[in-house]
């Protein structure tokens, strides 16, 4: 049941993804695929964590574990649809503009990834779901409490963003206060840390399945930290701030909130 449940989603992640693809070609904003990706995966990721049934399996988790993914995916969905809607494209998509030879193809390769991404992700989820034992337990406390640690901090590290680019004075300046002290990207490591929820949750060195929850994990933090999370907005701020980011990156950790070494 499990492959059968991952394949579906990723049939309907691909029909997700072509339709972003030429929703942000008709109004001609690749930022749109963003927004198709993270509702799109909240959505089916938890219909796939609700319909998980199997032997032994708790009607509760696949609750809660779906309740993860529903406000997840809102979460993101609605905080990067103001940004995409009536502003002007992510500097990542108009650098394709700019660039591609042929940009509709471009994104077209550029979407359709994002479909097998979930799929991978639902790996975890799934699995996280069908754990057989038939009652919450203390590891189903310690996963809801973990992903609201990591929901509360990615709200707050956008929210301390938002203000930060809010205030006229800042323009031009790299935020360096809150969470932002501590990590150059605090909003992606939290991000990251609520896929942790699933191992925490189901797995058992007892059960080999049970390492299908360390997929998403690790799914997430190879993209956020190596593909498309840190690199191209690193290189977008350094381009925009120059010496002041160059500063700030040596002193502030990439990925992990860590203290931050001080001025020389």
């Amino acid at each position: 049941m499990l492959l059968q449940i991952v394949l579906g989603v990723l049939a309907a992640m691909l029909v997700v993804m072509i339709a972003a693809w030429a929703f942000g070609l008709a109004v001609k904003n690749g930022g749109w695929t963003d927004v198709f990706w993270s509702f799109g995966t909240g959505l089916l990721l938890a219909t796939a964590a609700f319909v998980a049934t199997g032997t032994d399996t708790s009607q509760a988790r696949r609750l809660l574990v779906a309740a993860f993914m529903l406000a997840w995916g809102l979460r993101l969905g609605l905080y990067l649809a103001p940004r995409v809607a009536g502003h002007p494209e992510d500097a990542r998509y108009a650098a394709f503009r700019k660039s591609a030879k042929n940009y509709p193809l471009t994104m077209l390769w550029v979407s359709l990834p994002q479909a097998p991404a979930t799929a991978l992700l639902a790996l975890s989820v799934v699995t996280a779901a069908k754990r057989p034992t038939p009652e919450l337990d203390i590891r189903d406390a310690l996963a809801a409490a973990l992903y609201l640690v990591a929901i509360a901090g990615e709200t707050i590290s956008d929210a301390q963003m938002k203000r930060f680019r809010a205030d006229p004075a800042n323009k031009g300046n790299v935020i360096e206060t809150g969470l932002w002290a501590w990590s150059r990207h605090p909003n992606y490591f939290f991000q990251w840390l609520g896929w942790m929820a699933y191992p925490v949750m189901a797995l058992d060195p007892t059960r080999p399945v049970s390492f299908l929850t360390l997929v998403a994990p690790a799914v997430m933090f190879g993209l956020l930290r190596y593909v498309s999370g840190v690199p191209p907005l690193e290189e977008a701020m350094l381009k925009s701030r120059g010496d002041a980011f160059r500063d700030y990156q040596k002193r502030v950790s990439v990925f992990f909130p860590l203290p931050p070494k001080q001025r020389a």
